[in-house]
């Protein structure tokens, strides 16, 4: 599936790794579900069930493994929108018979694996839904036991991440780091946010391998400064300062703001190319596109840093070519006045 937004791609970078999945799992189901499932024979599937109305709020990872001593899967559910969605054990329904129905098809199984659900989900409201089908159906409690029965009913695991405290999340570093920032990345306000960055760094020295620190650490900042556009410079400059105290291996793997939305602009500028040119126009298209995008992207990051810009700033801006614009936006965090970008405009 493609992915459409630095939640799904922090959840999936995260979470699709074995290692972390089954420190997770360790970590966080019941006892009496943990003991039945062999977390080593976790094996990622590359199936989603996720359909393109659905991608921006929710994400999904499937897992095989055996459990009761018989292959079954683990569905792994991220629900990243600010409220909670009411369908949710309907949703799941439907993805497990997709799941079930694959089975059938592909490997004509005549036995259904047992699939177990699990639901994550970190938005500003509390969740206040049940977590089994039969709250759904109408009048499904007030049914007789022997009635209930021709009834399909089920209950998923559910993890609202923002209902726990900083004790009650467990795991290896990784782990914990994920758990943190998902949290608190809906929740809390600036000033928070970082104190939850700069926690999520001093995680990062219990790493014995620095090389996966400091990858991990650019996928957290990309994650980070994507999710959160209302980051501002100074923001930036705290986390690198205290990158540079508490964790210099991680100095270099720092990514600026202008970096990352100068690469989301050439990405857009790309995208709005190949949709503008035909065949023959195909490369122009491309160009004016990114050259678009970029500028749209300089725009944003000068605005953010001295207010509004005149509008002689904004209509040279937008007729720049993209090598030139990408010089500008490389110098941005470093200038002092809008005098600096004068030259670029002339």
């Amino acid at each position: 599936m493609k992915i459409q937004n630095p939640h799904d791609r922090f959840f999936k970078e995260t979470f699709g790794k074995v290692e972390v999945a089954k420190d997770f799992l360790n970590n966080y189901l019941p006892e009496n579900i943990i003991k039945v499932i062999d977390v080593d024979t976790l094996e990622p599937q590359k199936d989603s069930f996720i359909n393109e109305e659905l991608q921006e709020g929710f994400s999904d990872l499937l897992f095989k493994a055996n459990i009761n001593k018989r292959e079954g899967y683990i569905y792994l559910l991220f629900e990243h929108k600010s409220y909670s969605s009411k369908d949710i054990a309907f949703q799941l329904l439907k993805y497990m018979v997709e799941i079930w129905e694959a089975k059938i098809k592909k490997e004509k199984a005549d036995k259904l694996p047992v699939i177990i659900p699990l639901v994550v989900y970190h938005g500003k409201d509390s969740w206040k839904i049940g977590t089994t089908l039969g709250e759904m159906i109408m009048g499904y409690e007030d049914l007789p036991e022997d009635i209930k029965r021709f009834t399909p009913n089920y209950e998923y695991l559910f993890y609202d991440l923002s209902r726990y405290t900083d004790d009650e999340i467990k795991g290896e570093a990784i782990n914990r780091i994920a758990t943190t920032i998902m949290r608190d990345i809906f929740t809390k306000d600036n000033k928070g946010l970082l104190g939850s960055v700069f926690r999520a760094v001093s995680y990062l020295l219990e790493l014995d391998d620095k090389q996966t620190g400091i990858e991990y650490f650019e996928t957290l900042m990309r994650y980070i400064f994507s999710a959160r556009t209302d980051l501002t410079r100074a923001d930036f400059n705290r986390v690198v300062k205290k990158i540079e105290t508490t964790y210099p291996e991680g100095s270099e793997a720092v990514m600026t703001l202008a970096e990352i939305f100068r690469e989301e602009g050439r990405a857009e500028g790309r995208e709005a190319g190949r949709d503008a040119g035909m065949e023959a126009g195909m490369e122009a298209g491309m160009e004016a596109g990114e050259a678009k995008a970029l500028a749209r992207t300089a725009i944003k990051l000068l605005t953010k840093k001295f207010g509004l810009l005149p509008e002689e700033f904004k209509t040279g801006i937008s007729k720049l070519d993209p090598p030139t614009l990408d010089v500008m936006i490389d110098g941005i965090l470093d200038y002092e006045s809008l005098e600096e970008v004068k030259r670029y405009l002339q």
